[in-house]
């Protein structure tokens, strides 16, 4: 099976992580503990002032959560400890002293939703729809849901949690916060971001890291919060309407 990579090159004070999987950018368990180390390791290296976070290709940002390995959840213990892995890394991410700059080259689904609200600011295109559809396969956005809805507001995350099989809009998502620029293609997108970054990368990383906590005050909680999420959608994940769904959509 294939398990994906995390790649991470380092220059001028700035570490650019690129994920990558062959099915859509999409998250089996190793890579999430794969990203989730590498995300700690950054932020104990001092020559790294900011992160970039992206992924490969051109085609999605990111699918979430890994088909074949949700259907493969047998046991309240796997589908918790599954689910536990986007806890550790929007844990990680928000830990981090450093700011996490996020290219969301295209579209993004349940927790790579979730991976683009951790981000301190976030460069997307006008491709970059994004979609929560937890609720269709008898689930829920519930891990994730902190981190978008400091970022959307619940009413926002009501309407794309309630709606799963909706796409919203790059413009939306932009207009709702998520998104802090968009442009029209990914080539615009990266010329705008390399500027952006270089001129952050040479500002006075003591003052970087203290507007990073000032950014996520108020979040302590998670690291329990995060973990009891992942604890109810180890549970739905096992339901009969979820068993079913997935088949469903396996077919």
């Amino acid at each position: 099976m294939e398990l994906g990579s995390i790649k991470t090159e380092i220059a001028n004070n700035i570490a650019k992580v690129t994920f990558s999987h062959v099915a859509s950018n999409s998250f089996p368990s190793s890579l999430l503990q794969q990203l989730t180390s590498e995300l700690q390791s950054l932020n104990q290296n001092e020559e790294v002032a900011v992160i970039v976070l992206q992924s490969q290709g051109n085609g999605a940002f990111c699918a979430g959560a890994s088909f074949d390995e949700l259907i493969a959840i047998s046991n309240y213990e796997e589908g918790s400890d599954f689910f536990s892995g986007f806890a550790n890394v929007i844990n990680a991410m928000r830990k981090c002293s450093k700011l996490i700059i996020g290219r969301i080259h295209g579209k993004a689904v349940g927790g790579g939703v979730g991976l683009a609200a951790a981000c301190d600011y976030t460069f997307a295109t006008i491709k970059s729809d994004i979609k929560l559809s937890e609720i269709a396969i008898g689930i829920g956005p519930f891990v994730i849901e902190p981190v978008v809805s400091r970022k959307l507001g619940k009413t926002s995350l009501a309407q794309m949690a309630l709606t799963p099989t909706e796409w919203k809009s790059a413009t939306w998502a932009f207009e709702k916060g998520l998104y802090s620029e968009i442009f029209d293609t990914i080539q615009d997108l990266d010329i705008r971001l390399e500027d952006y970054i270089n001129e952050l990368a040479k500002y006075n990383i003591e003052a970087l890291a203290e507007m990073k906590k000032v950014l996520w005050e108020g979040t302590d909680n998670w690291d329990s919060l995060l973990y009891d999420r992942a604890a109810i959608s180890g549970r739905l994940v096992l339901s009969d309407f979820t068993k079913k769904a997935l088949k469903k959509f396996k077919k």
